[in-house]
């Protein structure tokens, strides 16, 4: 039977996405979203290919491309040097000289901040006839029977309303209500680290330093990401810090933690801090990404560390897959608990097996050390690539590891999963 109508919980990038991708099918979406405009606070700025694949068939790739830009690699370095040396860098691909851009070229990374992507979306939803986005509707309460799902909503004009649909994916991030109304307001299985991590954006002059568009540094107390986001300049400065620190104690000591890892020691009137948000860091997956008509994804169902970028990917591919699930019933190719049970079984596969042990090793790496010369002897990680490494440029010291065009580590899985392939499974 024909989807009627899906509510989709939360307009971050993962509720936008799957929003349009839907829409685009020809399925009636609501989406409802409890602040009055999109989130602007600094948060992921580069998209994979898993993540570029999901833009394409969403038809905002080209959008997202024009308006971003391709970064030149990323590299991990040392901090106590100067200049600071890379320990390895791995650099982005560029097609030969009059050879056609492939596949694997067209879905390269490509950066862009998240808010940037957010109107992108926002707009592009705003074309489809089929969907709405509801500013100012907090979910208070949900429930569902054989036949169907709803929410209850507080609207801005301060009334109650309920919203029914065939289907609800709470798609509303860390603290989402879906997921709380669902297992319980304290139910989130995992763990927080007792690190804390202070992301910023910020305007900067690293040109004299010989930075690369993406770094991380390899230190056991000023461990950190630098990373260019705009093309103006602007760079994602992501630290690590004390847990427990109050927000203003936080701000109190930037200044302080700048002038120690920036390169040339800069005081606050040689930069520009466009934002400043700390936040806890967490490594949690529910038990359950559907219970019924109700389906949680990205956020809402899983949490890692930023390092490594595997959140944000994680999030997008679980869309990827729930769209197809849902274009699967809505067009009567497979069955809809068989698949949305699949879908539960595969996404949190790959959080358990994949995302959740990877980026852990991605953000323990900055700091598990004494020093770099220690994380390059021990890490796995700086092993592999160092053995598999060519030199940058010729005049380019060989201490110096250098790795050629970036491609997918051959030793983890794809986060993307087809899940087309278990249409012909259904019962």
């Amino acid at each position: 039977m024909a989807i009627t109508k899906i509510i989709i919980v939360g307009a971050g990038p993962s509720g936008l996405l799957l929003t349009l991708l839907l829409a685009r099918a020809g399925i009636t979406v609501e989406l409802l979203e409890q602040t009055a405009a999109l989130d602007t606070n600094p948060r992921a700025s580069h998209y994979t290919a898993e993540s570029c694949y999901e833009f394409d068939r969403a038809g905002i790739l080209d959008t997202v491309q024009a308006e971003g830009f391709f970064p030149n690699g990323v590299s991990w370095r040392r901090l106590d040097d100067a200049p600071k040396t890379r320990l390895v860098a791995l650099r982005a691909p560029e097609p030969a000289p009059g050879e056609e851009a492939d596949e694997a070229f067209r879905y390269r990374m490509v950066c862009l901040p998240l808010h940037r992507l957010g109107k992108i979306l926002e707009e592009a939803v705003a074309g489809q006839p089929t969907a709405a986005i509801r500013y100012g509707y907090k979910v208070v309460e949900l429930g569902q029977d054989e036949g169907r799902a709803w929410v209850k909503v507080e609207t801005p004009e301060g009334t109650t309303e309920t919203r029914e649909a065939d289907y609800v994916v709470g798609c509303d991030g860390a603290n989402s209500i879906v997921r709380r109304r669902l297992f319980g307001d304290w139910v989130y299985p995992g763990f927080t680290w007792d690190k804390q991590i202070v992301a910023t954006n910020v305007y900067y002059d690293f040109e004299p330093y010989d930075y690369d568009d993406s770094q991380f540094f390899v230190h056991p107390e000023y461990w950190h990401m630098v990373a260019k986001i705009q093309a103006d300049g602007l760079y994602r400065v992501t630290y690590g810090e004390t847990g427990g620190l109050t927000y203003d104690e936080l701000k109190e000591r930037q200044p302080a933690k700048f002038a120690a890892f920036l390169p040339g020691n800069p005081t606050p009137d040689k930069y520009k801090l466009v934002n400043f948000s700390p936040y806890k860091v967490h490594q949690r997956c529910v038990d359950k990404m559907r219970v019924g008509r109700f389906l949680l994804a990205a956020d809402a169902a899983h949490l890692c560390n930023p390092f490594g970028g595997l959140g944000l990917t994680g999030g997008i591919a679980d869309v990827g897959t729930l769209y197809d699930s849902l274009v699967g019933i809505h067009t009567g190719k497979t069955d809809a608990d068989f698949i949305l049970d699949k879908y539960d079984e595969v996404r949190r596969k790959i959080w358990n097996e994949v995302i959740n042990p990877n980026s852990q090793e991605n953000m323990r790496r900055l700091f598990n050390y004494a020093d770099a010369d220690e994380a390059i002897e021990k890490d796995p990680f700086y092993k592999m690539l160092a053995h598999t490494v060519a030199p940058k440029k010729e005049e380019e010291p060989e201490a110096e590891a250098e790795k050629g065009p970036l491609k997918p580590n051959p030793g983890l899985m794809s986060l993307q999963y087809d899940i087309t392939q278990h249409f012909s499974d259904k019962p």
